[in-house]
């Protein structure tokens, strides 16, 4: 049994579950089981999104600086790969994915959030990569995937100032996607999440695919990789489904298997 993360499935939707009170600090237990329940959530048929959340109070305050404090080089080292790995493990599931953000998304729980497709936030909320305040810098994908999401000269003013943002100026420079009550953020994300439930699975993951992978090249590679994946559709029960009811009955109206 995981200690600190479960995986709840409910209608088609996946909620990832941090749990270690009181402020969900990211320790090597925490990333190990949010890497393997990423992984379920990943390759499970009766999951059609997910959701990543932290409880109402918090998303994920930062790493457990108590733990990090005393490593040395050579332990950071190794630790910090296996950290990128399970915050990849979240980026890499095949299906849409939305972090429910309560209270502070700050280091580890903001660079948590950026693996996901969409941020939503109650009006409360601060997200940062504070870690120049701790002498160090993000390193489980912040200056990489902030840097993609808002820009170089925002994320350099976010990353080298460490400050907290709060949730309005986050939407504003596109850092979280939409800003929610605080009671309704769980809520909100469901309502996202929901819409992908009997969608063409398949094609959600060539489009996340496509999408995600295309930003790594140049143009031209990335309209290769879209044509390669476009053109594989077509082997999907869905691409039937789906075309047969647009002919027959037309937009919107088809029953899609996910297969």
């Amino acid at each position: 049994m995981a200690e600190f993360v479960s995986l709840e499935v409910q209608d088609g939707i996946g909620t990832i579950r941090l749990n270690r009170p009181p402020m969900n600090a990211v320790n090597e237990t925490l990333h190990r089981e949010l890497r393997a329940a990423a992984e379920e959530a990943d390759q499970r048929e009766d999951v059609r999104a997910v959701i990543v959340y932290g409880g109402e109070k918090v998303f994920a305050a930062g790493a457990d600086i108590k733990e990090m404090a005393s490593k040395s080089y050579a332990e950071m080292a190794a630790d910090g790969g296996s950290l990128t790995q399970s915050f990849r493990a979240v980026a890499q599931i095949s299906k849409p994915t939305v972090a429910a953000i309560t209270g502070y998304a700050l280091g580890g729980g903001m660079e948590l959030a950026l693996c996901c497709d969409r941020r939503i936030a109650g009006d409360n909320a601060k997200v940062g990569q504070p870690e120049l305040l701790l002498g160090i810098i993000p390193g489980a994908g912040g200056t990489q995937r902030l840097a993609r999401l808002v820009g170089p000269s925002k994320a350099k003013d976010i990353i080298f100032t460490g400050r907290f943002v709060g949730a309005e100026e986050a939407l504003a420079i596109g850092m979280i996607d939409e800003v929610v009550a605080p009671d309704d953020v769980y809520t909100a994300a469901k309502a996202w999440a929901g819409q992908f439930t009997q969608a063409a699975a398949r094609a959600l993951a060539a489009a996340k695919a496509a999408i995600d992978s295309g930003l790594d090249m140049d143009l031209d590679s990335g309209l290769k990789l879209e044509a390669h994946l476009f053109a594989a559709g077509f082997a999907t029960e869905d691409q039937k489904i789906g075309m047969t009811s647009f002919v027959e009955n037309g937009p919107g109206k088809a029953k899609f298997t996910g297969k």
